[in-house]
């Protein structure tokens, strides 16, 4: 860990020449006198069947939790979101341009094999190749390595990238722009390492549990579609030693209802959300069971800005206006959730946003200024609006869509038809844009505000909406190219006033993580902003 607040600065890189320094990363930190259960498993509620465990295939949560736990980084995060060492023992650089990591000489995968510089350049390289495909090449692109914006549209050949194994144990990555929170964007799955020799082996079968080959503390055991996902402790992890939990599962329960009450019966150590309804309840029958923590996340609807009539602003602040968020959050939600106004989190370190006109009208004014709009745009009684709401399969999003679908009928005459779609089709047609409006949701990929303003540029492949403003992305530009902290808070909140001008999504509400959680398991990581959790930090005490 850190050792103080200026250590912590130059080492994730604040423009500041920094001497390569050793820190120990984190690990199962169990208090003197805990006394530990013999039986060290943990089982998690994981929300849905996971799409992939590629990590150039991803780019959904419930797939990062689980390679979180058998594939590790450069970097990786403490239980309070502080950026620690993971395969890099240590880092330097001088600009904010060129960075310099020093690989852990016992870092190994796990079928022995020494964990090298070369294996990130050839994952760097794997990501950002069109051949790969990967929904999440775009982050590549936000780090400003060299040249992987011209190799992801194609222009460039992948061995172009600006990333450099100098010798085994040191890698060099090179930037087109100073990027001084670059260090921090290293933590996130899509720059974890694969195997080379595994990958070209087996093509996409790589990641079935009899091929799997990972660098991470834990290794797949048994996974059953639908069903389970079991891993193991991989014996070659550098770390292993200080590793407690010897088994994870997890399990992919779409019904928060069902996830809870399998907690109850003990089954689940660990839920992934617990059901609204029943939040009071819990939390006065079960204090001990339930935690809540701020979250780097927001819930939003997308609109298909590229279709019509989305592609008419006032459609899209017709019914921005007309969600109640108060409704859904004290009402519907209850847990502490925020209204959004704006795509990116108040938490987010750093940003302190300003909030847009709509928020501080009344509920009562919003509306009646949503039906002057749809009016204008042609919607009335005797021309209604009629469209598909898009969800995936989730008893909350459901009951949040009902909710919402009754505030557009009963405000604004407007009728959505909801259609709900279980996680992986649902993404692939949300990418694919077959879709009208959509529920989503962006949780940061590093706690800076350009982890959710980047995600409505032009060039970002996960920008769904389909939102693209030259205006929009000259302001992310110039934030990119800024030196100084204040001026790129400015131009931060620029953004958010466009988007709340041409209104590409209604922003809904600020998340907080609220879970079922058993007393027994230690190391839970209370204070992460972006609920970045590894079991090897995890502990099961003794009843």
């Amino acid at each position: 860990m850190f050792k103080n607040k200026i250590t912590q600065a130059l080492l994730l890189g604040a423009g500041v020449s920094v001497a390569a320094a050793s820190f120990s990363a984190m690990a199962a930190n169990v208090p003197a006198g805990v006394k530990l259960a013999e039986k060290q498993e943990l089982v998690r509620g994981n929300g849905t069947e996971v799409a992939s465990i590629d990590p150039h295939k991803t780019e959904g949560v419930p797939e990062s939790h689980v390679i979180r736990d058998l594939l590790e980084g450069l970097v990786n995060q403490d239980g309070d979101g502080n950026t620690v060492p993971g395969v890099a023992e240590s880092w330097e650089t001088k600009d904010n341009r060129t960075f310099i990591f020093h690989l852990r000489k016992d870092a190994k995968w796990s079928n022995g094999d020494p964990v090298t510089a070369g294996d990130f350049v050839y994952s760097f390289k794997r990501a950002v190749d069109p051949a790969t495909a990967s929904p999440y090449s775009w982050y590549l692109e936000m780090t400003t390595m060299k040249n992987a914006a011209d190799i992801i549209a194609g222009k460039k050949d992948k061995d172009t990238l600006g990333v450099f194994a100098e010798d085994d144990n040191t890698l060099r990555i090179e930037l087109e722009q100073a990027v001084p929170y670059f260090v921090k964007m290293m933590g996130h799955t899509t720059v974890k390492p694969v195997n080379q020799k595994v990958v070209e082996k087996f093509g996409d079968d790589w990641t079935k549990p009899e091929n799997f080959v990972g660098n991470g503390a834990y290794v797949m055991d048994n996974w059953v579609v639908n069903e389970r996902i079991e891993m193991k402790r991989n014996p070659y992890y550098w770390d292993n030693e200080h590793t407690v939990i010897d088994k994870v599962t997890y399990l992919p329960i779409e019904n928060q209802v069902a996830e809870m009450n399998r907690f109850l019966a003990g089954e689940i150590d660990i839920t992934n959300e617990l059901p609204n309804e029943h939040f009071r309840r819990l939390e006065k029958e079960h204090p001990e069971d339930v935690a809540i923590s701020g979250n780097l996340c927001s819930y939003y609807y997308g609109f298909n800005n590229a279709k019509a009539p989305f592609d008419d602003v006032r459609v899209r602040k017709a019914l921005s206006f007309a969600i109640d968020r108060d409704i859904i959050t004290k009402a519907l939600l209850g847990q502490g959730q925020k209204p959004a106004y704006f795509l990116t989190p108040e938490i987010t370190a750093g940003f302190d946003p300003v909030a847009p006109e709509y928020a501080g009208m009344t509920q009562k004014e919003r509306v009646a200024k949503a039906k002057e709009l749809l009016k204008e745009a042609g919607f009335d009684s005797s021309n209604p609006l009629n469209f598909t709401l898009l969800y995936n399969t989730s008893e909350n999003h459901k009951k949040i869509a009902v909710a919402i679908a009754s505030m557009w009928k009963k405000s604004l005459g407007v009728t959505a038809e909801l259609e709900n779609q279980e996680w992986k089709t649902y993404l692939d047609n949300r990418r694919q844009g077959n879709f009208s409006v959509t529920r989503a949701g962006w949780c940061g990929d590093y706690n800076e505000a350009s982890s959710f303003l980047s995600l409505m540029q032009s060039n970002n492949s996960s920008n769904d909406p389909r939102y693209h403003s030259k205006a929009y992305d000259d302001i992310m530009a110039k934030a990119l190219d800024s030196t100084s902290d204040a001026e790129r808070e400015a131009l931060y909140v620029e953004a958010e006033k466009l988007l709340a001008k041409d209104m590409p999504i209604a922003p809904i509400y600020q998340y907080v993580k609220a879970r079922l959680v058993n007393p027994k398991v230690g190391g839970y990581p209370r204070n992460n902003a972006e609920d970045k959790m590894f079991t090897k930090d995890m502990y099961i005490i003794a009843e």
